[in-house]
């Protein structure tokens, strides 16, 4: 995306949501408006049009009169943000499992299998980085399996919510290994068109991560 064919208040809410999305701007901190003008480095009326529409699709509070007070991550938040997720994750697990096996998909296997073993080995920062990028991998194609650009929008919005929340929890070296463990039977078993158990399979994962989170969810049926 070029920023600067962005209107003011575009490139506003791109600055705003990379500050979020870095951790520059914590979840859960309450800033003013002179402090992300400053770190936007924007005119007032594009940054206030920006946290509009950054409150509009959760990732803020508007205070009156205090400021902006950034999405925290409650237990309430987490759970509702990443069965989002998982609504999404289990549809795509249905669609894609019914279909031929792409390369890509094959390849997306060996980079979470790659993944896995150099974590056995040994987890550096940078493994770590490729970690997440990897793990938001799978869930972005089985988003983009669904082939719906309103679910594609509400997808990436909460793609914003958890970054948000994740920069408040950063991924574990503990948690690498199970990750690609639990991605991996979801695309074995998407892999062997096994629906069902694919869908199963994100369901687990599902539970795993609200678990790493602290969050006890019902049991499994």
């Amino acid at each position: 995306m070029d920023i600067q064919r962005l209107s003011l208040a575009d490139q506003a809410f791109q600055a705003f949501r990379t500050l979020l999305s870095q951790g520059h701007i914590r979840a859960g901190q309450l800033i003013s408006m002179p402090e992300l003008i400053a770190q936007t480095q924007l005119p007032m009326a594009p940054v206030r049009e920006a946290v509009k529409k950054a409150e509009a699709i959760g990732l803020v509070e508007i205070l009156p009169k205090r400021g902006v007070l950034v999405l925290e991550a409650t237990s309430d938040a987490v759970e509702s943000c990443f069965h989002l997720r998982y609504l999404f994750d289990q549809e795509g697990a249905r669609i894609l499992a019914s279909r031929s096996p792409t390369s890509s998909l094959h390849a997306l296997r060996d980079v979470h299998e790659e993944v896995r073993q150099a974590a056995l080995v040994g987890i550096t920062p940078a493994l770590q980085r490729k970690a997440m990028d990897v793990d938001w991998q799978l869930h972005k194609t089985l988003a983009n399996a669904l082939g719906n650009p309103l679910a594609k929008r509400s997808y990436d919005d909460n793609v914003d919510r958890i970054s948000i929340m994740q920069q408040s929890r950063p991924l574990l070296p503990d948690r690498i290994v199970p990750a690609m463990h639990e991605h991996l039977l979801i695309i074995d078993a998407i892999l062997e068109g096994t629906a069902n158990e694919a869908m199963l399979a994100v369901r687990r994962h599902f539970r795993q991560t609200l678990g790493w989170w602290g969050i006890v969810t019902e049991s499994e049926p």
